[in-house]
């Protein structure tokens, strides 16, 4: 039987600089036989929280459960981070395995119902007096937790549901690894000179990196990386190798064989709905938007309904004008989704005197880093210092301490920001340690994971604009981990609802384009000379350019995503999921030259887990607040106000889920915003 022994050390026992764990004493081998007794550790103290005999009360009952724990939690983070950014055959097995076994875990603590007696008790109790305002949040959203994961069903509906859950856990790690080999397995490798055509230097030496790393000495590589095939469909003048590519982006989980996703989704689906069923709700979807700032799918539908139509005649208007260009250059045929991001380069040359390769060489990753910082700082009061002799969990990453105005630690962040085979597509900040003030307290551990070509040696690397968003989207979500500042670990930094929490991060991405900023950061790599005010005149003038293709792409993948989560739809759906897909779009009149930003196959936000389930819409619910926020910046005519950035960081960043996010945004901005702001940021409104 495995006890704690089984669990190394290096795993739990965090003592490194600042709490960090050795990554260096910690292999693939070492987590499989932690787990068993990691997760009975936590059942014996829920256990004894359950069996107290004293009468429930706060500090015995949720105090202790906040607590409870720790070991399985610390595992479990060390775990999810490598399997998301440098898996393995070993730690893929285990992820299979692992998924359902940790389902029924949690199933275990959610359906005790001794331990949910207790918290009812509390709960029914919570207004007598005595309790914080932070307090009777914090068990209001556990009662709710338990509530949603089944407490109050009858036993014979308790067994059904663990049992689902189990389910939907293997099911969501083989999506999850099955796009992950596709990514991984597709290469085009390019070898002669005019298959280079078109491309600016920057990508040409990142594709020849791409094919070093993968065997190809000499040659070039297209990767489904999004660093490279983006700029690739951008540049390359060779229509026939940009439809090759896209047609493999477009394909990934649906290529038939042993990594094709399409039964994966359908039984997913069909669980989710069996799910929703069990515990009352009309549809996943409604369970899923209960406690979420839309509360209901009707409220998302009539937001994305907004959209859409004005995103079709701008997309529609942009199209036109794509197809022109392609004539004179005597291409007749309709358009096609490989041409759009080429075509578009053409178009914003014309109207902007911009070209992306002249762009690129002002954005360093480096410069782009230290702009982020710097923004921080400013907005604030945090200084970050690297490590440079603190090894990271791989040696790409890299490990800053952060520090507020007092010289005091606030957090420990880690940016791990190059595209590498064994790491999983896109971009996402994830948490180690979350802070909160209970027992003694902790400070918040923080990674941002970006997916960037990687330079040849020696040479710095180099990002798009989208890139450079990217970096500080990223990063506005872990600045809302680092100065969380809340007694309770369940309610700390981005465990918000779904559909506020993006709210830190795009709104981050408005300071990105302030032209103090990029006057002292977007310095020419060769020259160190700041990008020149009539480039970035230009740059800020073509910041909605191409915003119907945005908007298209996005808005169709968040209405599939809701349409697929909708109980009247459910059978059609798991019946045939990519036929659903496509009758969705055709009833939307989705243009033909663009596809949804994630097809069903490939949509990790939706189906590696259910993060995002029914909640893809959340990016655009959190856009319309992000662009109502950075406008009070703009009425101030002051990026770095200092009574805004003081109520943004206690309201916005610092509260987690202390409070009601509508509250929160309120009492920030004065009341809730309409989406008027939002169509106008994306160029769909005057």
């Amino acid at each position: 039987m495995a006890s704690e022994r089984d669990i190394k050390p290096a795993l739990v026992n965090w003592d490194g600089i600042h709490g960090l764990p050795d990554f260096a004493a910690i292999e693939d081998g070492d987590f499989r036989p932690a787990f068993a007794p990691a997760m009975a550790l936590h059942l014996a103290e829920i256990e004894a929280i359950a069996d107290n005999p004293q009468l429930a009360d706060f500090a015995n009952t949720i105090d202790a459960m906040e607590l409870a724990g720790s070991d399985l939690r610390r595992l479990q983070a060390l775990f999810w981070h490598r399997s998301g950014t440098d898996s393995t055959p070993v730690i893929q097995e285990l992820e299979r395995d692992i998924g359902p076994e940790l389902a029924k875990h949690q199933s275990a603590i959610f359906m005790n119902e001794r331990l949910f007696a207790r918290i009812d008790a509390l709960h029914d109790n919570r207004n007598d007096g005595g309790l914080t305002s932070e307090q009777i949040r914090v068990l209001e959203q556990h009662h709710k937790r338990f509530v949603k994961q089944g407490a109050k069903l009858a036993a014979a509906d308790k067994q059904k549901l663990a049992g689902v859950d189990q389910r939907l856990a293997a099911l969501a790690a083989e999506f999850g690894q099955n796009v992950l080999a596709d990514e991984k397995d597709w290469i085009l490798v390019l070898d002669a000179d005019e298959d280079l055509a078109g491309l600016p230097a920057s990508l040409v030496a990142a594709m020849a990196e791409a094919a070093a790393q993968r065997g190809h000495d000499g040659k070039h590589a297209v990767t489904l990386s999004r660093s490279i095939i983006e700029p690739f469909l951008m540049s390359s003048s060779r229509p026939d190798l940009r439809q090759t590519a896209f047609d493999a982006w477009a394909a990934r989980g649906q290529n038939g064989g042993d990594s094709d996703n399409t039964d994966i989704v359908a039984e997913t689906l069909k669980l989710r709905d069996e799910k929703a069923e069990l515990l009352g709700y009309d549809s996943y979807a409604a369970l899923k938007l209960d406690g979420t700032m839309a509360k209901q799918p009707k409220a998302v539908e009539d937001l994305l309904g907004k959209v859409w139509p004005a995103a079709k005649a701008s997309a529609a208007d942009h199209g036109a004008r794509l197809a022109e260009i392609a004539a004179e250059e005597g291409h007749n045929e309709p358009l096609q989704a490989s041409d759009w991001r080429y075509y578009t380069a053409r178009l914003r040359e014309r109207e902007f005197d911009l070209d992306e390769a002249i762009v690129k060489p002002y954005l360093q990753l480096e410069n782009m880093i230290q702009a982020a910082f710097d923004v921080a700082g400013r907005l604030f009061g945090l200084s970050f210092a690297e490590l440079s002799d603190v090894a990271g969990p791989h040696p790409d990453a890299r490990v800053f301490e952060v520090r507020d105005r007092a010289g005091d630690i606030r957090a420990v962040f880690v940016g791990d920001y190059f595209a590498r085979a064994s790491k999983r597509s896109g971009a996402w900040m994830s948490m180690l340690q979350k802070q909160h003030r209970l027992d003694g307290g902790q400070h918040a551990i923080v990674f941002n994971v970006m997916n960037f070509a990687k330079p040849a040696q020696g040479s710095p690397a180099l990002l798009s604009l989208d890139d450079a968003r990217t970096l500080f989207h990223e990063f506005g979500h872990a600045l809302h981990g680092m100065l969380s500042d809340v007694t309770y670990p369940s309610i700390s930094g981005t465990s918000v609802a779904r559909d506020f929490v993006e709210l830190p991060s795009q709104l981050y991405e408005h300071w990105l384009t302030v032209p103090e900023i990029l006057h002292k950061h977007a310095l020419h790599v060769d020259t160190g000379e700041a990008m020149p005010q009539a480039l970035l005149d230009k740059v800020l003038a073509a910041r909605t350019f191409n915003a119907g293709f945005d908007a298209i792409e996005y808005t169709s993948s968040a209405i599939v995503d809701m349409r697929f989560h909708q109980g009247s739809n459910a059978d059609r759906a798991s019946a045939d999921p990519i036929g659903f897909e496509a009758d969705v779009l055709a009833e939307l009149g989705m243009p033909d030259a663009i596809i949804m930003r994630h097809r069903t196959p490939h949509f990790l936000h939706v189906f590696y887990g259910d993060g995002y389930a029914a909640g893809y819409y959340s990016y655009m619910w959190s856009e319309v607040l992000d662009a109502d926020a950075f406008k009070a910046f703009e009425e101030a005519s002051d990026p770095f106000d200092p009574e805004l950035a003081k109520r943004l960081h206690q309201h916005i960043y610092s509260s987690g889920d202390s409070v009601d996010p509508e509250a929160a945004y309120t009492a920030f901005r004065g009341q809730m915003p309409t989406a008027d702001a939002m169509l106008r940021k994306r160029g769909l409104a005057a």
